[in-house]
């Protein structure tokens, strides 16, 4: 499936802005796209195994928030980063 890359970890995946991933899950998809992109993972998921709080995660236009969400090879997945400063 089409996984959409922010341009903060881009860095990751070598400056793509789209790449392939596979996986039944949120959760497979993103540790497939780990293997492939090793660090890219720990960016967007905490130590308890949670989506971080500056992440955002749509899939097919929908915000999800929940790693165990079902996907299909169809499906495409936009990662966003939110900007903070003052």
């Amino acid at each position: 499936m089409k996984i959409f890359i922010p341009s903060p970890l881009r860095s990751y995946c070598g400056e793509r802005q789209e790449v392939e991933a596979r996986g039944a899950t949120l959760a497979e998809v993103l540790a497939d796209l780990d293997r492939r992109f090793p660090g890219i993972r720990f960016r967007m998921i905490d130590e308890q195994d949670a989506i971080r709080r500056h992440m955002r995660i749509f899939v097919n236009g929908t915000e999800v928030r929940a790693l165990g969400v079902l996907l299909r090879d169809s499906d495409q997945v936009m990662i966003l980063q939110a900007l903070s400063g003052g």
